[in-house]
């Protein structure tokens, strides 16, 4: 099974702030997360995860060995990274959801990040057949490999809501991969309040 997990909480997402490349860790909460997850996906064969530090630090809760592989790495926000999500100009904002292939100033557009991530999932499509390989990302990439496991457009990000630390699960083995979770929280369950 692959299994896709959203890195636990950083100071910029309790504050609304787009983060895309920048390279924060874990707040307080996010730490906490980040063990929940390591305490349920233990088990797994392999870890795979985003070069940024947030990523980084909720894949080694898991206590396994990780290897980062740059195709996890969250969308490039360009110009717009760190910045307040209510702060985009209305019409950006509309073209944005509107049009997969926009793409904010510097920055990368969701089309690009689709195939990036659709390679890397189908780089692994095979050994997440024969054990569990989990992947510490970012709310789009996630949205991007779920848009993978369901044969559909990544026009669907806009329509998916990810928390951090939540699992999501893509079984690989069989004609297609099947979408079996997505944006699952319980383990979370204890840390909220």
């Amino acid at each position: 099974m692959l299994i896709l997990v959203r890195h636990g909480r950083t100071e910029a997402n309790a504050g609304g702030l787009l983060q895309g490349r920048l390279d924060l860790p874990l707040d307080e909460l996010g730490r906490a997360q980040a063990a929940a997850v390591g305490e349920v996906l233990s088990g797994a064969g392999r870890v795979v995860c985003s070069p940024l530090l947030r990523t980084r630090q909720t894949a080694e809760a898991l206590g396994l060995p990780v290897t980062v592989d740059e195709r996890w790495v969250e969308l490039d926000y360009g110009e717009w990274d760190g910045q307040p999500l209510g702060s985009l100009p209305r019409e950006a904002w509309a073209t944005w959801r509107a049009d997969i292939g926009f793409t904010p100033p510097g920055g990368e557009s969701l089309v690009t990040l689709g195939a990036r991530v659709r390679e890397a999932c189908a780089d692994l499509c095979d050994e997440a057949a024969e054990h569990d390989v989990v992947v510490v990302s970012h709310v789009s990439p996630i949205k991007a490999a779920a848009a993978w496991a369901l044969g559909t457009s990544d026009d669907i990000t806009w329509r998916l809501f990810l928390s951090p630390a939540s699992i999501t699960r893509v079984v690989t083995a069989g004609p297609a991969p099947s979408l079996h979770a997505f944006n699952d929280t319980a383990h979370l369950a204890a840390l909220a309040p």
